[in-house]
């Protein structure tokens, strides 16, 4: 009999798959902080997490019988995978399970983000009829840049497309042909970046992509141009953002993942150009 914990909400039906298993015995506890994690992982040989766990290397040293670290979703920041190596405790994710529902979030984000549509509903509630004012653009023949041209980024390029825009995007591990088979322009950060009206992002979260887009990023931006993060949050510094937004540097931006979940004392939410959702992809 394995011992299954599971950290943080996951589906019913995935729950209920685990449990029909005779040989293994699930146990739920969410809501721990590292020192409750810490106190039961002992008795665990895998633990199941999203993205709330952190699973650290004093997590991992306490998880004795521990031989496996499963993340329902794609990123893997939120575990100490060099101490998982050393320990030789198996980490996994689902690279391909929410790749579509981030995908569509993104583009919606998109979506919201021409047409102004937070702000326009707030007015229409408000009692204000501000039709000009808010009429927004279309995304047809605008370009929408990809940070990230992995499974996630692969479908917003097909969705973009679909929306008749001119798709470009920047990933150094992905070879021309695949790019080519996209029909999307494979081209250099600093290209993405200058050229994008909206700049969509969808690469991991490593050091060397950790506040990848700062002020220099956001300085060569159009000053028409939307940020759309639905990836990682630290990607992006979020002070640089804040002043480009404020400033008029860029215009607009939409925000799913942050720095700090909840985001609850960021300037970014004093602002209006800015669409928020709690990492709903």
């Amino acid at each position: 009999m394995k011992n299954i914990l599971i950290s943080d909400k996951l589906a019913e039906a995935g729950i209920n798959y685990l449990n029909d298993q005779p040989d293994l015995h699930v146990h739920i506890q969410t809501g721990l902080d590292e020192q409750g994690l810490c106190d039961i992982i002992g008795d665990f040989d895998a633990l199941l997490i999203r993205s709330d766990t952190k699973v650290t290397q004093k997590v991992l040293q306490a998880g004795k019988r521990l031989k496996l670290v499963g993340r329902a979703g794609i990123g893997v920041d939120n575990v100490d995978l060099a101490a998982a190596t050393e320990q030789g405790i198996i980490v996994m994710n689902t690279p391909d399970a929410n790749a579509t529902t981030t995908a569509e979030l993104a583009i919606a984000h998109l979506m919201s983000l021409s047409r102004h549509l937070p702000i326009a509903d707030r007015s229409v509630r408000s009692g204000k009829w501000e039709r000009s004012k808010l009429m927004g653009a279309e995304v047809a023949h605008k370009t929408l840049a990809i940070l990230g041209f992995g499974t996630i980024g692969r479908i917003v390029a097909q969705r973009g497309q679909g929306l008749g825009m001119n798709v470009i995007a920047y990933d150094p591990f992905v070879a021309p042909e695949v790019f080519a088979s996209y029909e999307v322009e494979s081209v250099g950060l600093d290209d993405l970046v200058s050229r994008a009206d909206y700049l969509t992002l969808h690469c991991p979260l490593i050091e060397k992509t950790r506040n990848i887009i700062g002020t220099q990023q956001l300085g060569s931006m159009k000053k028409t141009a939307m940020l759309i993060n639905c990836a990682r949050g630290g990607l992006i510094d979020e002070t640089a953002l804040f002043e480009a937004l404020k400033s008029g540097q860029i215009a607009g931006a939409a925000l799913d993942v942050y720095e700090n979940e909840p985001p609850a004392n960021s300037p970014l939410l004093t602002l209006d150009n800015i669409v928020f959702t709690p990492h709903l992809g």
